[in-house]
């Protein structure tokens, strides 16, 4: 079966290294060197292609950027695959090309498959690409929290399904819990808010303002308010346009458009544009006829009754009242009433929503209980088979008679609010069930099971966590592994143990080791060595493979602390050899 697998790592500028080829193999690769920055590097690399934060002290002094390339071959139909074409990306024969560049200023850029993608898709891709396994995974691994995820992702399907559900549930039942809080405890300042919605709405009904009514209003209090002077001037001017009856000599304004009329009427035949005149003369003598007529009708319909211009008033003042309160007009104190009914209906609906959301409140919580209990019986049953998984692989770690077992605790609770009823007991719950998640240790029979982090030496501790990060590989579907010192603290026939691990696992998955351990370097199918070089003034880093002669070297050095030793040669070529025939 083709699987994917990181070939190579071009490393240019980046910390002490200037530019480098990393070579990988498909199965066990190992990397050692005299101090830890170079070999610093090689993971820093890796993660940076996996998405990893950027940081402009990465960048070597003097250099304008750093840059790092991986060529990864995926099979065809990989999920990484997909994602990357998704994105535009082109694979090259099956090979997938990732590069990330950091320039000295901090910026950050990333190209998969010759496309420039944000830095987001390379985390997306490393996760279906590379698990990176480290000291700070395992100083993370001593955390019950982390632990808690850990068996999780372990026990796959079997708790991730219930969990969705729970922790739905879970959100669902904050927010009918806040709600609730919130209705019961703000009572008193919603039940005044009621009343004085409702006081104000009685108000406005009682004076049953309409839609423009105020407008309409000052507009018949001035025309009331001046009446007399009204009449007087409508009687002026119709005089002025039909005449004074009782003055047959008066000249009125109809009378003298009349007679312009007549005269141009006379002589229209023989010019027409004096015609078009007559024309409009016409029509003024029809306009002020029409505006005479009424004038005279205003003025018989004027009224002046001095009763209506008080009623007016008294209107207006009531308007006035409700608009100092409710509005700058009435129609913005009918929008005021249309919008406080509709708040006074939900304030006076309190106690129908309290009782629907305590229902829902208890039928959450009672999902809940349920599914904390099918959520602990999955952890229980994956527990036992991660522990016995983990306790085999101490037995091949030269920790034959250590056991590792998974606690599941639950604390009990008298308080209701923090608690749910799970099998008869009130117990505290969170977004992530009920359970307390802790590895315990017994190193030895007879010694009494303690939490990993006291229940074991420096290397006991290095190997159980080594164990644990075995097992979760196993678990974790994901092609090729990096090992960042996992075994510091080991020795001795426990670091060929180790090794030996590393190089079965290397069966079945590309793995990746940085290590200080001659004997863990020596199971490796490929061993690459980081050197260091000083002229003094600048100082320089290199990854070159190991073969042969070169890399009895590098083991008599990792042995011994030189090479030209006869003992670690001969102690170095013993482990090549026992390396080779005893995986």
């Amino acid at each position: 079966m083709v699987v994917s697998v990181l070939e190579e790592m071009r490393i240019r500028a980046l910390g002490v290294i200037d530019d480098a080829v990393v070579e990988l193999s498909p199965g066990f690769t190992a990397v050692t060197g005299e101090t830890g920055a170079g070999k610093t590097m090689v993971v820093t690399s890796l993660g940076l292609l996996l998405g990893g934060r950027a940081d402009a002290a990465l960048v070597r002094a003097g250099a304008k950027a750093a840059v790092v390339e991986g060529r990864i071959v995926l099979p065809p139909g990989a999920p990484a695959a997909r994602r990357a074409e998704e994105a535009g990306a082109e694979l090259d024969d099956g090979d997938l090309l990732i590069s990330r560049t950091i320039s000295a200023e901090g910026r950050s850029r990333a190209h998969v498959g010759g496309r420039t993608v944000p830095v987001g898709l390379l985390a997306e891709l490393g996760e279906d690409l590379v698990a990176v396994h480290g000291q700070t995974d395992q100083q993370g691994l001593l955390r019950p929290a982390r632990q808690r995820q850990a068996l999780d992702r372990y026990a796959g399907e079997a708790v991730s399904a219930p969990l969705a559900e729970y922790t739905e549930a879970y959100r669902r039942l904050r927010a009918v819990s806040a709600e609730l809080e919130e209705l019961t405890t703000r009572a008193r300042e919603r039940a005044q808010e009621a009343d004085l919605l409702r006081f104000g709405l009685e108000e406005i009904a009682a004076a049953e303002p309409r839609s423009g009514e105020d407008v309409e209003l000052a507009a018949e209090a001035e025309r009331l308010g001046h009446a007399e002077a009204l009449a007087s001037a409508a009687a002026t001017a119709h005089g002025a346009l039909v005449g004074d009856p009782a003055d047959p000599e008066a000249v009125d304004a109809g009378a003298l458009v009349a007679g312009a009329q007549r005269a141009l009427e006379a002589v229209r035949a023989h010019d027409p544009a004096l015609a078009a005149l007559a024309d409009r003369l016409g029509e003024v003598g029809i306009l002020l006829a029409d505006v005479a007529g009424e004038l005279a009708g205003y003025a018989d319909n004027l009224d002046a009754d001095p009763l209506r211009l008080a009623a007016v008033e008294e209107r207006r003042a009531t308007l006035a009242h409700l608009t100092r309160k409710y509005g700058e007009d009435v129609d913005a104190v009918l929008a005021w009433a249309e919008e406080s009914a509709a708040r006074l209906a939900e304030l006076d609906s309190d106690d129908d929503r309290i009782a629907e959301l305590t229902t829902e409140r208890d039928a959450l919580r009672a999902r809940l209980a349920e599914l904390a209990r099918r959520l602990t019986a999955a952890r229980a049953e994956a527990a036992e088979r991660f522990a016995e998984a983990v306790t085999a692989e101490l037995a091949e770690l030269a920790m034959p008679h250590a056991r590792v077992t998974v606690e599941l605790r639950q604390h009990e609770t008298t308080d209701e609010a923090s608690g749910i009823e799970v099998d008869g007991r009130l117990v505290t719950f969170g977004p992530h069930g009920v359970d307390e998640v802790e590895l315990l240790l017994a190193p030895h029979p007879g010694a009494p099971p303690r939490p990993i982090a006291k229940g074991a030496s420096g290397g006991e501790l290095s190997r159980v966590m080594l164990a644990v990060e075995v097992v979760f590989a196993g678990a974790a579907p994901v092609p090729t592994y990096l090992f960042d010192e996992v075994d510091a603290g080991v020795g001795g026939k426990a670091a060929v143990e180790v090794g030996r691990r590393l190089a079965r696992l290397a069966k079945s998955a590309q793995v990746v080791v940085v290590t200080h351990l001659p004997q863990v370097a020596a199971f490796a199918d490929r061993h690459l060595v980081v050197e260091k070089t000083s002229d003094g003034s600048v100082t320089r880093s290199g990854v070159k493979t190991l073969r042969g002669e070169d890399r009895v070297r590098e083991l008599s050095r990792m042995l011994a602390g030189h090479e030209e030793s006869q003992m670690a040669r001969a102690h170095a070529e013993e482990l090549l050899e026992a390396a080779r025939g005893g995986i």
